[in-house]
């Protein structure tokens, strides 16, 4: 039974590899266990052959050979000795078995502060997570830190502990949320990625943690902005619905275009920006040259109706958002909020039924998208330019797994294409780019079994 078991696992992980290398390398647990199991088994079968052979041997020696017969014994006593070792109960078993990993958690971090040593931290930091098998991405730079990470509930707490152990960085603001399946395996031992990583960008790849030194840990270009010293007034969730509604207010979304295709806040207005350093000059191209307007009509600024009295600005985890509300401020505007915690915690705290949310929200990890409830959407991720594609997307002509979507397939040169399609290849036979000399080679049931077991009867017997 157990060989028919895994003789139809072997066969589905093999066939799911090209396909599903992350269920793939999920079935493998599953695989190693009945393996052992039937090692037991044969094991078992054996050494019970041994003992009645060792009992006829025993009933013949009495009769002829005394001294013989009591040698007979002695091996027959010892053959049911390592029988009933090899021979577990269920319950013995299912004590031997392994144990469950603890549930992960994710936790997206940052604070703005003064950190003239940033460099000094990198790593300790780096140490105690790979130490605690904390796995995620960190920058730090002199204007704070900024990370994303995963790990046990407990291993996760000490990390962020001692990053608050330095008084500048004490009250981070914080994000968290549930690991889904897919980056439960690949934080339990597997580092396989995508056919392209998520970019520079993206806080992290799983697998193993990254702690980076950068010269700012949200890029805007402009150093002298910084919300340690003035950033605009935080707005909780719960009050955000009514500020939006106000007469007056205007409400700019400070994320890439491609963030604000899938979804945004009611009545927002899209910059139309492609990285984060666009958006100052967004800022004077739009906002500064309505008040020059307002001034050079001899009109109060706050009376004219173009003119905005509030801003509210939003991202996604709040962390662009507070740093734009500095820029803001160093520009004279008075009248700056910002969602406090981002649209992850709006979409956390207020159910669907009372929300001015409208779509699905990026993230920069495996889960591509989120709904309320941070529920994983329906977004999928194309590899060749980190952009979301839904459903739709993916049946148009322009889609090609790894290689281009309708949102970049006229922007790659044929000879990116087929360098995206020697990537796509190599992910698809392999489980990871660049084939099994770049990594560890993808494990197979077969692989060493009949040797193990020739050895282990040898010892045995």
């Amino acid at each position: 039974m157990v060989h028919l078991m895994l003789t139809n696992i072997t066969s589905l992980t093999t066939k799911l590899r090209p396909l599903s290398p992350l269920l793939h390398h999920s079935l493998m647990t599953t695989c190693t266990h009945l393996q052992q199991q039937q090692h037991q088994q044969q094991l078992h079968s054996y050494l019970q052959h041994q003992q009645l052979q060792a009992g006829e041997v025993c009933t013949r020696a009495r009769h002829l050979h005394p001294q013989g017969h009591e040698r007979s014994h002695r091996q027959q006593d010892c053959l049911l000795h390592v029988a009933s070792t090899i021979a577990l109960t269920e319950e013995e078993e299912r004590a031997s078995a392994p144990p469950s990993p603890a549930p992960l958690v994710v936790v997206s971090f940052y604070k703005f502060a003064h950190l003239p040593d940033y460099q000094s931290k990198r790593q300790p930091l780096k140490d105690l997570c790979e130490e605690l098998r904390v796995s995620g991405g960190i920058i730090l730079a002199s204007e704070g830190i900024n990370g994303s990470i995963c790990g046990t509930r407990n291993a996760v707490e000490k990390v962020l502990k001692h990053i608050e152990s330095d008084e500048r960085l004490m009250k981070l603001r914080r994000t968290e949320s549930p690991a889904t399946d897919e980056e439960e395996e690949l934080h339990h031992g597997h580092t396989e990625k995508s056919p392209l990583g998520a970019g520079d960008d993206a806080p992290f790849r799983w697998g193993h943690v990254r702690v980076k030194l950068k010269n700012e840990i949200v890029t805007l270009g402009i150093p002298e902005v910084s919300p340690a010293k003035e950033v605009g007034k935080y707005v909780s969730p719960k009050e955000w619905n009514s500020l939006l509604q106000e007469d007056g207010t205007m409400i700019i979304d400070v994320r890439n275009s491609y963030e604000i295709r899938i979804g945004k806040f009611k009545g927002a207005v899209d910059p139309e920006t492609e990285s984060f350093r666009e958006f100052p000059a967004w800022i004077d191209d739009h906002l500064r040259k309505q008040e020059s307007t307002s001034q050079s009509d001899g009109l109060n600024a706050e009376v004219r109706p173009n003119y905005p009295r509030k801003v509210a600005m939003y991202c996604t985890g709040g962390i662009r958002c507070e740093k734009a509300t500095s820029l803001l401020m160093s520009k004279g505007f008075k009248e700056v909020y910002h969602l406090e915690g981002g649209i992850l915690n709006y979409l956390e705290e207020i159910p669907a039924s009372e929300s001015l949310w409208e779509g699905e929200c990026f993230v920069f990890d495996k889960r591509v998208s989120v709904e309320h409830g941070l529920k994983v959407g329906t977004h999928k991720l194309c590899y060749a330019c980190k952009k979301p594609v839904n459903d739709e997307d993916m049946l148009s002509p322009a889609w090609e797994d790894g290689v281009s979507c309708p949102y970049c397939i006229h922007v790659k040169s044929e000879k990116e294409k087929e360098r995206a399609r020697a990537r796509q290849r190599q992910y698809e036979h392999w489980g990871l780019v660049g084939g099994p000399h770049k990594g560890k080679r993808p494990w197979t049931p077969d692989d060493s079994f009949q040797e193990t077991r020739n050895s282990d009867l040898t010892e045995l017997v």
